[in-house]
């Protein structure tokens, strides 16, 4: 057996977690790559019972950590879709994977 050390503070696993931890963030992430192009209304419908002050805040973390695109149109009414960014796709085998155990391991 290997002795693993890992320094929990600064291994990738960590970092990993703290990008898609939270409620909602992987929701958000899956349904974008279902989706593609999603407008923040058809985001909130799919994720209810989720608040807008939640949604709008993750998905600002989101496009903080560069995992999601925000295009913003400059009409009347606004509109604005939010999409996977190329880093944000990354993560789709790693959510994949989640799905998958979980299909086989339900209880």
């Amino acid at each position: 057996m290997k002795n693993l050390k890992c320094d929990f503070k600064n291994c990738g696993f960590n970092y990993t977690l703290s990008l898609i931890s939270g409620k909602y963030k992987m929701n958000i992430l899956y349904c974008l790559y279902k989706e593609e192009i999603i407008r923040y209304n058809k985001l909130h419908k799919i994720l209810s019972p989720i608040s807008f002050k939640t949604l709008t805040n993750t998905l600002k973390e989101l496009e903080t950590d560069k995992l999601i695109l925000r295009k913003e149109y400059s009409q009347i009414p606004p509109k604005v879709e939010y999409s996977l960014s190329p880093r944000g796709k990354t993560l789709i085998p790693i959510l994949n994977a989640l799905c998958h155990w979980g299909e086989e391991n339900k209880l």
